[in-house]
């Protein structure tokens, strides 16, 4: 494999403006081998003017490269590039044939073979700049042009990619010319896929798995199509171009790095999606925002693409916008703010106080390379950018939004446009000042804080009356909702008084009729981004009264609140696990419950809680799902998985036995209900222990060495699928036993041979926070053997050894020296890099929080 070249954002102007490129004929041949595929590449391109310039390539082993006719040298491929020299004015044509390299680390053509049947699947994932794995590629976004595929493949595979596909016999395959469209867009999917298929609106749409998940996908057939379907239909009454492409294609495809991808006519998704366990409602909303969000990328992406990197926000941050509110508007899923309020928005408020924060939209010069670009694949040009958007939203008006969005794609199809064009097209459609707006919200990092103060006013005679007042630690504008409440304990929950459109920082003081309000909500309906602090009376009362208050995302607001009051150090980790255990029990809505119970576990009860103090807190863990066990018992299997009310208990909510017996299973202390229900096979009024739940208690057994390989053996012989050996991997580094996790350790950091879901799996099994002093010696050998695996297997499995192979429970003053020392290092390739930078702050921040045990808001 060659040394990768990074191209830089210099580099991708100069060959845009040499080049017009038109066309690649692709030929595949998917039959040579189980390590490599043979790749014949014929590109016609036009030269504007004379010069020199390279493609990209990244062979096993180039066997010939031709140039109009001229056979260039093989020896010639420097590094990635294929130089071309002392090109001429006009028309040329360049042929390449090479053997390329499959993958394991979901980069390139990745290569699965299912343990289950022992099939083989082969997929694409070509972004950012993998093109140049598959085929010789002009691999930047800028350069367009249309793609004809063919390819050969064993004879009982079917063959996807972005067009419709034809089966020409023995193998041969053929898709239909694509429009123009970026090179890392370029998508193909072989195997033996289990297919279902309909048609819609004239255009033949499809739904792929591996065949040991056909039950699963067949189970979920008609919910998946249905919403895809509703989708689609409300995006043609958004937008006034009409779908670019000639089919919708679905995949569910192994071992995938990300959720989805938005290949034009054929989106990839991780098979995570194919439910083969039982999920809540809640994952099955998240699912159709994926979908949502991938379909919004065939116009915002596929249809109007960015011209370089440095708008990937133009991207990710409409699609997550669009998925998120169109699925409120066609689904059933009508509370989805909600959702992304509780489970969602966090990633970018997490990711924008930390010190490799970054505008939503980067200056160019910010973004100078390919390897850079990458690192803005995070929570702010997703769950932050969609949230300004919201914001946006609200500020224009959804009509003038619109109006700007389609004049955007009528401009642009087909083509490359950049930030400027778009602020252009917003601007035709309104007389706001769209640009200024743009520059406070879109070139700036950080969060604002947003502080009210309620006080009485001083005029005893005259009528009551008060007086709010809203501190902007920031300097974005912003439109609220403010509500405000009154509350008398002995008349029950809270009654509305005020519903108030905000302005900031115009339009304060207001003065408002009446006593001051027991509780004031900023922000009410998560319009805004920011971060926000009640007065003492309002914290007062929403510690008393949240789990009554009649709206989830106002409720969903206040839960943010104290998340941030948690990290901020104003809220310590205990106060914020009672309020957990007094109103969950009583909480309707399944993403709030689910919202912060994975806060409360994976961070109140974990990192941020002394080792002397998380006894406590599992306990406190503990006793809340047993309330809400006990809540829901009486539920049919239907009711606990999709919630619609039992019989006896019609308040519950849809998943709420699940996900209290999940986190029950995470926070056990003591392993004799978990071998109890394992062995038995079933909860005590359910649910039956499906294929997820027995690995994850099998799982925690292990990390509290209450099982051994036996049991670990004898599970994975029940359940021999790929998530069958991901959870005997996760259970086997689990193990509290010196030589498990020696083993552990030299699988993930010595072997290379682990895919990247088995890296992850064993990653996750290795730190347990039961078992700091265990591996404590690891803490070391993490900052001296990481940098080098990151070099050697790339960039995906360098962010995975930087987030799930981070040692981030041991929380202590030498490990924080540790990771700043590798830090200050010149050794780290920057996947790397990035992701110790946001955990070692991470770190510090935990360090923090744990020196704040007592509660002092503000």
């Amino acid at each position: 494999m060659a040394r990768m070249s990074l191209l830089t954002r210099d580099e991708a102007q100069t060959r845009s403006q040499l080049l017009d490129v038109h066309r690649y004929a692709v030929d595949l041949d998917l039959t040579t081998g189980d390590t490599t595929f043979a790749s014949r590449t014929r590109v016609h391109f036009t030269a504007r003017a004379a010069g020199d310039t390279f493609i990209d390539l990244n062979p096993h082993r180039l066997h010939t490269a031709t140039l109009d006719g001229t056979p260039l040298d093989p020896a010639a491929l420097d590094g990635t590039r294929l130089p071309l020299t002392g090109l001429t004015p006009g028309p040329h044509e360049l042929t390449v044939e090479a053997d390329m390299a499959y993958s394991r680390t979901g980069e390139g053509m990745h290569r699965f073979t299912d343990p289950a049947d022992g099939e083989t699947y082969l997929y694409t994932q070509l972004f950012l700049d993998d093109a140049r794995r598959v085929f010789a590629a002009f691999d930047q976004p800028d350069l367009k042009a249309h793609f004809d595929l063919t390819v050969t493949a064993p004879p009982h595979w079917t063959v996807l990619a972005n067009g419709t596909t034809t089966d020409h016999g023995d193998g041969r395959w053929s898709a239909a010319t694509t429009p123009l469209i970026s090179p890392y867009l370029v998508a193909v999917a072989a195997g033996p896929w289990h297919t279902v298929r309909t048609e819609h609106r004239g255009l033949p749409f499809g739904l792929h798995c591996r065949r040991s998940l056909a039950p699963h996908l067949d189970t979920d057939a008609t919910e998946l199509l249905d919403t895809t379907t509703a989708l689609f239909d409300r995006y043609h009454e958004k937008f006034d171009e009409p779908y670019p492409f000639d089919s919708y294609d679905q995949a569910f495809v192994p071992e995938f790095n990300a959720g989805a991808m938005e290949n034009p006519g054929l989106v990839t998704f991780r098979d995570s999606y194919v439910f083969r366990s039982a999920v809540t409602d809640a994952e099955r909303c998240s699912r159709a925002v994926t979908i949502a969000h991938e379909m919004a990328h065939m116009w915002f992406g596929d249809l109007v693409t960015l011209t370089w990197w440095d708008d990937i926000w133009l991207n990710e941050s409409f699609a997550e916008y669009m998925g998120y509110q169109t699925v409120a508007e066609a689904t059933r899923w009508t509370h989805v703010w909600t959702d992304f309020a509780a489970g969602r928005k966090d990633w970018g408020y997490d990711a924008d106080q930390r010190p490799t924060t970054h505008p939503v939209a980067p200056d160019p010069e910010a973004v100078p390379d390919t390897a850079s670009a990458l690192l803005n694949f995070d929570g702010i040009s997703y769950a932050k950018g969609a949230a300004a958007l919201r914001q946006l939203t609200a500020w224009l008006g959804e009509k003038d939004f619109l109006a700007g969005i389609n004049r955007h794609f009528t401009r642009h199809r087909f083509a490359n446009a950049t930030l400027a064009d778009f602020l252009d097209n917003l601007a035709w459609a309104t007389d706001r000042d769209v640009h200024t707006w743009a520059a406070a919200w879109l070139r700036t990092s950080g969060v604002d804080t947003l502080t009210a103060h309620a006080t009485d006013t001083e005029h005893p005679t005259a009528d009551p009356a008060w007086q709010l007042t809203v501190d902007r630690d920031g300097t974005r504008p912003h439109r609220i909702t403010v509500t405000t409440w009154d509350h008398t304990p002995e008349t029950g929950p809270p009654t509305r008084r005020d519903h108030l459109d905000l302005d900031l920082p115009q339009q304060q003081p207001r003065t408002l009729p009446g006593h001051r309000p027991d509780l004031v909500v900023l922000n009410d309906q998560d319009l805004t981004y920011a971060k926000l602090r009640l007065d003492p009376t309002s914290w007062t009362t929403a510690l008393a009264t949240l789990s009554t208050l009649p709206d989830p995302l106002t409720r969903a607001v206040l839960w943010n609140t104290a998340r941030d009051l948690v990290r901020d150090g104003r809220l310590a980790p205990a106060t914020y696990l009672d309020a957990a255990r007094t109103h969950l029990p009583h909480e309707n809505d399944l993403a709030l419950v689910t919202g912060v119970l994975n806060f409360a576990s994976r961070h109140v009860a974990g990192p941020y809680t002394h080792p002397d103090d998380r006894p406590a807190a599992l306990a406190t863990l503990t006793a809340l799902c047993r309330d809400l066990l006990r809540r829901t018992e009486g539920l049919s299997t239907e009711d606990w998985t999709r919630g619609r009310g039992g019989a006896h208990r019609t308040d519950a909510h849809p998943g709420l036995r699940l996900v209290a017996v999940r986190h029950f299973i995470d926070s056990a202390t003591q392993p004799a209900s978990l071998s109890d229900w394992l062995d038995d096979g079933l909860v005590p009024g359910g649910p039956t222990l499906d294929p997820a739940l027995r690995w994850r208690i099998l799982g925690r057994l292990a990390v509290l060495g209450a099982v051994d390989e036996a049991a670990i053996a004898a599970e994975l012989a029940a359940d021999p699928s790929a998530t069958g050996r991901e959870g005997a991997a996760r259970c086997r580094a689990a193990l509290p036993d010196l030589d498990a996790k020696r083993r552990a350790w030299d699988a993930m950091f010595e072997d290379d041979t682990l895919s990247n879901y088995l890296f992850t799996a064993t990653a996750q099994g290795f730190w347990q926070p039961e078992q700091t002093a265990l591996v404590r010696p690891y803490v070391h050998r993490y900052y001296q053997q990481a940098p080098a695996f990151a070099r050697r297997r790339g960039p995906a499995l360098a962010t995975a050894a930087g987030a799930a192979a981070f040692p981030a429970y041991a929380v202590d003053e030498e490990a924080l020296a540790l990771g700043r020392a590798a830090l200050a290092t010149g050794d780290l390739v920057p996947a790397l890099r990035r992701r110790l930078a946001d955990q070692i702050d991470d770190l510090a921040r935990a360090l923090r929080v744990r020196d704040r045990r007592t509660t002092t808001t503000g």
